[in-house]
């Protein structure tokens, strides 16, 4: 019986046992590197007797300052290192400073010609033949015997450490080969993994969903396209303004291809060391094609796919560490030896400063634009996310509201409104999210939280008042203005004093008429301020740069003017 309990503590010694021989190996091994560190810099630099700080001088300020005015004692010269070291007499003056130390050292080229050299200067110094500086040579002659027999000793250590059990050495080739692994994330359809999101949870996009759809089918079924003749698509990229949904398409796509994904960020290539981003780019397609036919996302491409330089040269190591890793992607995505079965799918917001190269067709040959959404994607948005949120009705009856009060918001910011009316509900100790809360998440995302304590004079308070109420009373008296929702002079962390809300709609093309009422609408405020009180304040500055700019642009950009007007304003440009 007893035979029976002695192993578990047997191998519990054991384990024990390797564990103090494996850290004793790692301290005998760096205790050894420091050791071989200090030997190697004696070796290269020579004479312990000589003081810890190396000084060096050039030869012209040896030849002008130290063996011109007489301060050399000697000069010792070490061929085997190239380096000569100056000693001079106790008390030297140097530059016209009493010297504390009396050893500098100089570089040379060859050690052969230095004393021919020395010895003609001397002579251009008036210095005789016999009243030189003594010149002393000390050769290491047992340097390479030391290097050798230190050589010898670490390879005899490092021999008994690598057949010690459990010893793994802290400076192995294992480490540097796996930094330059692309660190993917791998979503097999064999092991069932996935995101968890499907095209049925992507609200909106139904364009860009069947585009993308389409993509994954060329996967599915490849032989159905190249019996007529046609190419599969080796790329498409995701544009467009951030947050409207394209790394959630990508996660879709993951879960309903049939095919592995492997997703990497484009941040995740380059690293400090030169060569790391085309190393892992290499490894990354390695592991694709062993996985064909499969999906090679990368998000935020930008990273990586930027313009390159005009130059002959990158100014700096970080942009021709870009630049090598952007060449090695274009040649795995369509180079010599680019084989079939491997998509590449990527994303970014900023498609102005990619490569021309990079989206040439035959790499990226879809460019699929995902903008902001329209109202009726904007009531889809809005009924995905209410369904997770207990409400007072159904998410249907709020949608259409939450919409049009939204222009311009994209998928990210209906997610953070309806979460943001969810936190206000639970602050007020509610048990139902109500269209109260959903319209206070709205002013907050659009004019930020309310400044209570903020204090403002009553005086000013009068003349935001009367600011707020003529932006109020243009915008009602003139039809092509955005319908007035609300206004508050309570200030807010992203107004300064008063706000209005407006409810505009998602129209894109303006006459000169409505362009005109909008800019009469923002000079409200301040016409408002000049009849009131006789004067006009700071409050008025936005307004004034948002018609500036409304007039510039009709006049410069749009030509929404008269010939006369025209005609002046190209005689002011010239």
């Amino acid at each position: 019986m007893q035979s029976n309990k002695d192993p578990p503590d047997d191998k519990k010694d054991n384990n024990d046992d390797k564990r103090i021989r494996s850290m004793l190996a790692k301290a005998m091994m760096w205790m050894f590197t420091g050791y071989m560190l200090i030997t190697i810099v004696s070796l290269m630099f020579p004479g312990g007797n000589q003081p810890e700080i190396v000084r060096y001088v050039s030869w012209t300020e040896f030849l002008h300052h130290m063996l011109a005015k007489g301060e050399v004692a000697e000069i010792i010269v070490r061929p085997d290192v190239d380096i000569v070291t100056i000693v001079l007499h106790e008390g030297a003056v140097i530059k016209g400073r009493r010297m504390d130390h009396r050893t500098f050292h100089m570089n040379i080229i060859d050690t052969n010609k230095f004393e021919e050299k020395l010895r003609a200067a001397e002579q251009r110094l008036g210095i005789s033949a016999g009243q030189g500086v003594p010149i002393i040579y000390e050769r290491n002659a047992d340097t390479a015997g030391r290097l050798l027999t230190t050589l010898i000793a670490a390879a005899i250590v490092i021999s008994i450490l690598s057949r010690m059990k459990g010893f793994k050495s802290p400076i192995s080739m294992d480490s540097f080969t796996q930094m330059a692994r692309a660190k993917f994330t791998l979503v097999d359809p064999l092991t069932g993994g996935g995101k968890g999101v499907r095209f049925a949870d992507v609200a909106g996009l139904k364009e860009v969903k069947v585009e993308v759809m389409e993509f994954v089918d060329y996967l599915k079924r490849p032989e159905h396209y190249k019996k007529l003749g046609a190419k599969v698509p080796k790329g498409a990229l995701l544009l467009g303004p951030p947050g409207c949904g394209k790394t959630l398409l990508a996660k879709a796509v993951a879960t309903e291809a049939s095919v592995p994904f492997l997703s990497m960020n484009g941040s995740e290539f380059i690293e400090m060391i030169g060569g790391l981003g085309a190393a892992r780019v290499r490894d990354l397609f390695k592991e694709a094609r062993k996985r064909a036919p499969c999906i090679v996302y990368i998000d935020e491409i930008d990273a990586i796919g930027r313009q390159r330089s005009q130059g002959s040269g990158s100014l700096d190591g970080a942009s021709g560490e870009s630049e090598q890793t952007l060449n090695q992607l274009l040649v795995e995505m369509d180079g010599m030896a680019t084989r079939e079965g491997v998509l590449m799918l990527a994303s970014t917001n900023r498609a102005d400063v990619l490569d021309k190269a990079l989206l040439r067709p035959g790499r990226f040959d879809r460019h699929i634009m995902i903008d902001l959404p329209t109202l009726e994607e904007r009531k889809e948005i809005f009924e995905h996310h209410l369904k997770s949120i207990k409400m007072e009705k159904s998410p249907s009856f709020y949608s259409k509201r939450m919409a049009s009060l939204t222009p311009g918001f994209s998928g990210a910011d209906i997610a953070s409104v309806c979460n943001e009316a969810a936190l206000r509900a639970a602050r007020d100790l509610g048990k139902i999210v109500t269209a109260f809360h959903l319209e206070y998440a709205v002013e907050r995302v659009v004019g930020g939280l309310e400044k209570r304590s903020s204090v403002i004079a009553p005086k000013e308070k009068r003349i935001v008042a009367y600011h707020e109420c003529g932006h109020a009373l243009v915008g009602w008296l003139l039809p092509h203005t955005d319908a007035l929702l609300k206004v508050t002079i309570v200030p807010r962390t992203s107004q300064a004093l008063g706000f209005a809300q407006y409810t505009p709609t998602d129209k894109r093309l303006y006459s000169t008429e409505e362009l005109f009422e909008r800019m009469c609408m923002a000079l409200g405020g301040r016409v408002a301020e000049s009849i009131t009180f006789n004067r006009v304040t700071t409050g008025a500055q936005n307004d004034l740069q948002k018609v500036t700019r409304m007039a510039y642009s009709q006049v410069n950009i749009m030509c929404c003017c008269d010939d006369e007007i025209m005609n002046s304003w190209n005689v002011l440009n010239r």
